[in-house]
């Protein structure tokens, strides 16, 4: 049995067996091929946090493979009251059979995992979110063909997305180009997981410009991620020059594509013109989340499949 709970957890042979699985997947379901290898198999989904695209990805893409979906939140479950982590992981893991948790602390979703007998996924903590990581990348092999040797520039928050860019580098051979403001630094210890990331596979660039010079992919996310709403005004102010826009991209490799995990703020973390111009691939980044995913708990439920 495997969790997916960083995306250090999977090898780099791991990642190109569901990349090509998920090309699959995605063919089925656009040419509406009934594909149903989950019949009889139930998700359970567990929400701290709310949410748009995890939850609709998730669930949209269980019953597409066939199988069922239980949705808990912590207002209508044991899991927002007194009951230890440990027992309702030892309850919801013998009546489910896979379980994705979207979070605050990594630390509950890796002591649920402890105590489940069945595979747990993370749909995104304080700390990391390899769900999304896994579309983007996905995404842009759709685009663009291997990742390797390719940069990408992170603009913005050094949070969990940025966390995951640098776990994902250091495994699939590509560079990271990070831009921060001041005090809203990546912390590369927790970064790294376990042990996951290499020092050659990022640099950090004080001028958002500079990180952007030759990318090959430009991203960024929201400057107030969810938890953080207290800090909204201070943020604004301390990111006010890394707002991804047109004269970024044009420093960028002339076919760069830019992505964002959404939702999006126009005209705070991205220009209109940016999100919604030529080198945008987010809706396709967006959809794709739901068919890495599919290949995600069909890999962890089945194991590799031949065909």
């Amino acid at each position: 049995m495997k969790h997916y709970l960083q995306f250090a957890d999977f090898s780099a042979d791991e990642y190109a067996y569901l990349f090509e699985r998920a090309a699959l997947i995605k063919h089925r379901f656009k040419t509406y091929e009934k594909y149903q290898p989950l019949t009889d198999r139930t998700l359970a989904m567990i929400f701290e946090k709310a949410s748009t695209r995890t939850r609709v990805s998730f669930e949209a893409g269980m019953y597409q493979m066939g199988g069922s979906v239980v949705h808990l939140t912590t207002g209508d479950s044991q899991l927002g009251r007194a009951e230890p982590i440990e027992d309702s992981a030892r309850v919801i893991s013998r009546m489910t059979d896979i379980v994705m948790i979207r979070t605050f602390e990594q630390a509950k979703i890796e002591r649920f995992a402890q105590y489940s007998r069945v595979p747990v996924i993370n749909g995104l903590t304080n700390e990391f979110h390899p769900c999304q990581i896994l579309a983007d990348l996905f995404t842009y092999i759709e685009h663009r063909g291997s990742i390797a040797g390719k940069t990408v520039a992170w603009v913005g928050d050094g949070n969990n997305m940025a966390n995951t860019w640098l776990q994902a580098a250091s495994i699939l051979g590509f560079t990271v180009h990070v831009s921060t403001p001041s005090g809203y630094e990546i912390d590369e210890k927790l970064a790294a997981g376990a042990g996951a990331i290499s020092a050659n596979s990022y640099k950090f660039y004080s001028n958002p410009m500079d990180a952007c010079r030759g990318a090959d992919l430009v991203t960024t996310d929201v400057w107030t991620s969810m938890g953080y709403e207290a800090e909204n005004e201070a943020r604004k102010a301390a990111f006010a020059d890394w707002c991804v826009n047109e004269a970024m991209m044009a420093v960028a490799a002339p076919d760069a594509l830019f992505m964002h995990c959404l939702p999006a703020h126009r005209g705070e973390e991205v220009m209109a013109e940016v999100i919604d111009g030529p080198q945008s691939v987010v809706w396709d980044e967006a959809e794709n989340r739901m068919h890495v995913q599919k290949a995600l708990m069909e890999y962890l439920l089945l194991g590799r499949i031949a065909q």
